[in-house]
């Protein structure tokens, strides 16, 4: 669909005004932004976000397919695909942790080429086509091997999804705003956890033996197909870029690039000249990714118990359909705590507690775990334990506002802590001792991780908030040598690149 035509003249006028701001404004060293009717601005403003918002809410939808696709294993394991598949415990564990492997090795390379397409909305749509097809093929697998390469393919294809969402949303999105977004993206994740439980309840109590297949077969194939028409309408959907989306006016997209210009002091974009891999190298000379990618796999490995949450709900002693609806009602209340506490982060721009927050409410459910076996205590802490989501939530806008420019970074950065961080779910396929009933040896192992993710994030919030100093220091240095003049719109220059930022500028601690 192409950009809406506008005819009014004062809206052509507005345009002119915009883009020459834009223009102006994307060069470096700037001078203060020439004036523009505030009420127009927020007019055009409100009305791009709630376009934005509808059309990013696809997004959503998306992530449910992908979680679906990716955990409907651990339903059909109870409505018997490991005995029909003659697959071990540890067979078992290789098909769930497998799928991580495909999924770390594709991220990085999957976000640098998403960075520089000016389609990102096609490229996403036939990533979700090829996993579509790919699930579907679970419900045909015959022997362990089969679900081996199945699982691999899976996360191989699934790794352009994720890091590209949160990249995508960071392009449009500001500082103040990318957290709410991001929970509402996760939401599909948690939404996800609760519905898949319900949809595996009615396809498995009803499908077995329907034309000869077993149920849990059915359920992939009917969950693979629903994602491949989902992915067809996703690419005339989803966004691209704030300068060449189809469905805004002219307006609203040089309103959108103004909105990012503003956010940091530069335009959201790469040097024309800057190698294909300027990203990669920028990442890795910076130390800060290594710390985010080592704290962020020890939470990931805490928060492993979401592959087998079924089979944990399954220790109440309910049978297999009482078992996955009881499944639900956590993830449900996830959801909800989630977006309240990614609001309040941005209302707040306050990072670290509102991760500490849902940490310690899933360390107060580890321990119910670890400390009985009481039915109703132990379905309390499934609760608690799922809330622990919402600071992993926080973390991933935590990413892109620390690493705001030049997009190529962001992108790797995004895309190598994620993908990093998959070794905690490929470590956390074999936490989880399928024969110990009780699981507190795996309850333990996570609460660890959750230790060690406290102490990792704080190293790293200590290392912002000593940036920050630094970024006062250079502007008190700035004012002493130019009294009189406010350059609230300079480049501060610095070697360091994390120093090299617009004046006023802070790090979200």
């Amino acid at each position: 669909m192409a950009p809406d035509t506008m005819h009014d003249p004062i809206e052509v006028e507005a345009a002119k005004q915009t883009a020459e701001t834009v223009e102006h404004v994307a060069q470096p060293n700037q001078t203060p932004l020439p004036y523009i009717d505030p009420t127009r601005r927020a007019a055009v403003e409100k009305k791009l976000k709630r376009k934005l918002d509808a059309r990013c809410s696809v997004f959503v939808l998306i992530y449910i397919m992908n979680y679906l696709d990716r955990n409907n294993i651990s339903a059909a394991r109870l409505k018997g695909l490991q005995s029909d598949l003659n697959m071990t415990y540890n067979q078992y564990s290789t098909c769930l942790s497998i799928l991580y492997v495909g999924y770390i090795l594709m991220q990085v390379p999957s976000n640098m080429l998403i960075n520089r397409i000016s389609r990102p909305s096609i490229y996403i749509a036939i990533s979700m086509t090829l996993w579509g097809l790919i699930s579907t093929c679970s419900g045909n697998a015959k022997t362990f091997g089969d679900m081996v390469a199945i699982r691999f393919l899976l996360g191989f294809v699934e790794a352009a999804f994720l890091p590209g969402a949160l990249l995508i949303l960071s392009k449009w999105y500001t500082r103040k705003e990318l957290t709410t977004r991001n929970a509402i993206l996760f939401c599909g994740n948690l939404i996800s956890n609760a519905f898949s439980s319900l949809v595996a309840a009615g396809v498995l109590s009803n499908m077995e033996g329907t034309l000869g297949h077993a149920a849990w077969r059915w359920l992939f194939w009917i969950e693979g197909s629903v994602t491949i028409t989902i992915a067809i309408a996703a690419g005339f959907i989803l966004p691209d870029l704030p300068t060449n989306s189809r469905g805004f006016t002219e307006e609203e997209l040089l309103v959108a690039q103004l909105r990012m210009i503003e956010d940091v002091g530069e335009a959201d974009t790469d040097d024309e000249h800057q190698s294909p891999f300027a990203g990669l190298i920028m990442s890795l000379k910076d130390f800060k990714i290594y710390i985010m990618m080592i704290s962020f796999t020890a939470y990931v490995l805490g928060l492993s118990f979401n592959a087998f949450f079924p089979t944990l709900t399954g220790t109440l002693g309910f049978g297999y359909v009482p078992t996955l609806l009881m499944s639900a009602p956590p993830w449900v209340f996830a959801c909800l705590f989630s977006l309240v506490n990614a609001w309040h982060a941005d209302r707040t721009q306050e990072k670290i507690w509102h991760i500490y927050g849902p940490i310690a409410m899933g360390l107060v459910g580890f321990i119910i775990c670890m400390s009985t076996l009481n039915v109703a205590a132990r379905y309390v802490a499934l609760f608690l334990q799922a809330g622990s989501y919402a600071g992993f939530i926080v973390f991933y806008s935590w990413i892109s506002s620390s690493f705001p420019r030049p997009p190529a970074k962001r992108a790797v950065a995004l895309a190598l802590i994620n993908a990093f961080s998959q070794l905690g779910n490929v470590a956390g396929s074999y936490v989880w001792d399928l024969s110990d009933n009780g699981y507190r040896k795996s309850y333990g192992i996570v609460t660890a991780m959750y230790g060690v993710t406290i102490v990792g994030f704080w190293i790293f919030r200590m290392i912002l908030v000593n940036l920050n100093k630094k970024l006062a220091a250079n502007e008190d240095e700035w004012d002493a040598g130019h009294p009189g003049q406010a350059g609230d719109d300079m480049i501060m220059e610095n070697a360091d690149e994390s120093l090299r930022m617009r004046k006023g500028f802070r790090y979200l601690v």
